[in-house]
């Protein structure tokens, strides 16, 4: 799939579409379905979420797991429930979790966008609330084992097109989506055979078949960093490696240190 183009600014809730095919009436819909996950499911709890501005373009960059970007719906769900003044965020999904009709009808539809560096930098440009997941699938699918263990965020494409736009960088540490599927085994061969990123064994899937893939019910923190202003350093700044990999570290590690302190505060994975 090409990378995608065209955005429109959701921040007011508006019912307003754009080119990527976002529909906000439709987003409202399923509002309800998000908001049982979020409070009763999930029982998520927030901090630090004042950190996200109420107007103006922002990158959000978070941790990943849990197979399903049910992350990225809960931080969204984060954000409309808990801002004093609630904004969509346009969330970067990795071009296989378009594969299936349905799925990339639902993504589409609810504001999610195909991971590409031109599609954030347009809404970026256009003043959007964007959340990339630097871990990719390697991320979301890591081991059971290797949980919290936030890994290497690539080549810091994300911190470039920060610098590129002047978007400040907002780190979000996720705790309870490593749980959702605890992946015990990946078939890397017989992914690789079927053009597949990964297929991963959980303890429910695929012994449980179509049941195996119900999310189980962990208990979730989301930690919202205050902004980092790369605005100082210009768009020449995305030039320079040193720079973006030291921007890059500064998220990763504030991330890591986030994940240590939120995860004492569970009593078991459920509570």
């Amino acid at each position: 799939m090409g990378a995608l183009r065209g955005s429109g600014s959701s921040e007011d809730l508006e019912p307003r579409g754009d080119e990527f095919g976002f529909d906000p009436e439709f987003t409202d819909r399923l509002q309800g379905v998000a908001l049982w996950f979020y409070r009763k499911y999930w029982r998520v709890e927030v901090d630090g979420i004042q950190n996200v501005p109420a107007r103006g373009r922002a990158l959000l960059v978070a941790n990943h797991a849990g197979i399903v970007p049910y992350d990225g719906a809960m931080i969204r769900t984060a954000i409309i429930a808990e801002h004093p003044q609630p904004r969509h965020a346009r969330m970067l999904v990795v071009d296989w979790a378009f594969a299936m009709p349905f799925t990339s009808m639902l993504l589409v539809k609810t504001g999610n966008v195909l991971a590409h560096p031109d599609n954030a930098t347009a809404l970026l440009e256009r003043d959007e609330l964007v959340g990339v997941f630097p871990e990719g699938v390697k991320g979301a699918a890591k081991r059971y084992r290797d949980r919290y263990r936030v890994r290497r965020f690539g080549r810091g494409g994300f911190v470039q097109v920060a610098l590129r736009t002047g978007s400040p960088i907002i780190p979000v540490a996720v705790v309870g989506s490593e749980e959702i599927h605890p992946v015990m085994f990946d078939l890397q061969p017989l992914a690789r055979f079927l053009g597949l990123p990964t297929i991963p064994i959980t303890p429910t899937f695929p012994w449980l078949g179509l049941a195996g893939m119900i999310p189980l019910p962990s208990k979730w923190f989301i930690a919202f960093g205050k902004p980092i202003d790369v605005s100082r350093f210009g768009p020449e700044g995305a030039d320079d490696p040193r720079l973006v990999l030291e921007l890059t570290e500064e998220v990763r590690n504030w991330i890591q240190g986030t994940l240590r302190q939120l995860l004492p505060r569970r009593w078991t994975i459920f509570f």
